[in-house]
């Protein structure tokens, strides 16, 4: 009898051996993140993918089993931070919280912010509220990890349990740790969105696509968040072969961006092309136009631009609008200095203002005449850019 007991306690149900454990671990662990990422972010926050309601249910008991996640609540909080991202507001901006903060203790932000009654009522809006959500999973959530515990614990032994630690370790770390903390500090930027979001990597195997977390803000009902030829994202991988199977059905995904030539004023496709891609539009204009005067002005100055530091000069691509109050001074002052860019600043402040118009007809008159003096400026590559931009037009699907 004691036999049996120290087998069971060793080795679980299974007696399995350690390549039975770790191929467990990675399908359980990467259930967890297809969960998140597919039903809870793409599915249930931004509404750009559909799934199966058996499939939906599975990724919604899996959540409650590995993570006790409510989805009300993580669909409102996750909503809440993309309505006030980096603000003090946002339930886990690095920029208010400090890096350490939230990737560190990126699981108390959460359990802050979901005791927020009001914000759960007004973000939440929209998630499942059947008899299970309210009296199992809502009502219950500490018991989806009781089970999955058990689970373990019966298949493998004590080593279950350590299985079971460190799925409970998973979500919070790389999610409210990494993508959460990282994703807001660290990485590359394909969009000059109005946050700090970043890329943490072209090639996501583990987190299942939230790594492209700057190309997600840029573009937040996108079911898709690979928008580079060299990004990967293995969730979209998944949710196309859930399509293929009938168990998935693509609501929304990114519009690609055509250039039309030798348009002479923008119009109503330029409006639409903007509107949808205006902060490819940032992007395009820090990279045509602010990044060559930049390079212009270290040739007339016969130095590399020592006397301004990296950080700065890669803050002209917003404008100065992260840094602090001492560095945007700096950064002002520099620029002022220089005729020339003041005016590039100048008109990609204008810009970014009319990119963030709301009214159609004002957007087009103002980028009619924002062109026009673009183009009598005198400066190459800002009167290039307007030339470019007048004939911005979201591509045809083919």
């Amino acid at each position: 009898m004691f036999d049996v007991v120290a087998d069971f306690l060793t080795g679980g149900l299974l007696q399995a051996g350690w390549a039975t454990h770790v191929v467990y671990f990675l399908i359980v662990t990467q259930l967890t993140i297809f969960s998140v990422t597919l039903y809870l972010h793409r599915s249930q926050a931004h509404r750009g993918v559909d799934f199966h309601p058996v499939l939906a249910h599975f990724f919604r008991f899996w959540s409650w089993a590995s993570t006790a996640m409510v989805t009300k609540e993580w669909v409102a909080i996750h909503r809440k931070h993309h309505a006030k991202c980096e603000t003090e507001e946002d339930p886990h901006s690095p920029q208010i919280y400090g890096i350490k903060k939230v990737l560190l203790d990126g699981v108390d932000l959460y359990r802050k912010a979901r005791r927020d009654d009001d914000a759960m009522e007004k973000y939440g809006h929209g998630t499942p509220d059947d008899w299970l959500e309210r009296n199992v999973y809502s009502r219950f959530p500490e018991l989806g990890p009781t089970f999955m515990l058990l689970l373990n614990f019966s298949l493998f032994g004590l080593w279950g349990v350590v299985i079971w630690a460190s799925q409970m370790i998973w979500i919070p770390f790389w999610a409210a740790g990494v993508v959460n903390g990282l994703g807001h500090w660290w990485g590359y930027r394909n969009f000059e969105s109005n946050d700090t979001s970043t890329n943490l990597t072209p090639w996501g195997f583990v987190i299942g696509g939230e790594e492209l977390h700057n190309n997600h803000h840029a573009f937040p009902s996108s079911s898709k968040f690979a928008l580079r030829k060299w990004e990967f994202d293995i969730g979209w991988a998944a949710i196309r072969l859930f399509q293929a199977v009938g168990m998935a059905k693509v609501l929304r995904v990114a519009p690609s961006l055509d250039v039309r030539p030798a348009v002479h004023l923008p119009d109503g496709e330029t409006i639409k092309a903007v509107i949808a891609h205006k902060f490819q539009v940032m992007t395009d204009y820090f990279r045509v136009v602010i990044a060559p005067t930049l390079h212009e002005e270290a040739m007339r100055a016969g130095n590399n631009l020592k006397d301004l530091p990296g950080r700065l000069r890669r803050a002209l691509s917003s404008g100065g609008r992260w840094l602090d109050h001492e560095g945007r001074e700096r950064l002002t002052q520099w620029v002022s200095a220089r005729p020339v860019m003041a005016t590039v600043m100048e008109y990609r402040n204008r810009l970014h203002e009319l990119t963030e118009t709301r009214n159609g007809e004002a957007m087009l008159e103002g980028l009619k005449q924002w062109c026009r003096e673009a183009e009598e400026s005198g400066i190459r590559a800002l009167g290039e850019f307007a030339s470019r931009l007048k004939g911005y037009q979201l591509a045809h699907a083919r």
